[in-house]
C-alpha cells in the first residue's frame, strides 16, 4: 500500500514557473520522491507599476518510505 504525505510551504520568484520549481527545489534537498505539486494560490509584489516577483502557496506531495525498521 502507498502512502502519500503533503507538505504546504511558500516560495517566490521572477516567474510563476521558477517560484515553483523553487519549491521543489528546496523540498527536495530533505524530501526524497516528490510527485506533485499543487498551487493553492498566487501573488505577485508590484513596484513602480511593475510586477517584480512572484510568490506561490503551493503543497507537495510526497511518497512516504513503506519500510519499516522493527
Amino acid at each position: 500500500m502507498a502512502l502519500a504525505k503533503v507538505v504546504e510551504l511558500l516560495a517566490e520568484g521572477e516567474s510563476i514557473e521558477a517560484a515553483v520549481q523553487g519549491a521543489v527545489n528546496e523540498a527536495g534537498e530533505t524530501i526524497r520522491d516528490i510527485k506533485h505539486v499543487y498551487v493553492n494560490e498566487i501573488q505577485a509584489e508590484v513596484e513602480d507599476g511593475r510586477v517584480t516577483t512572484f510568490r506561490v502557496n503551493c503543497k507537495v506531495t510526497f511518497l512516504v518510505d513503506s519500510q519499516r525498521v522493527g
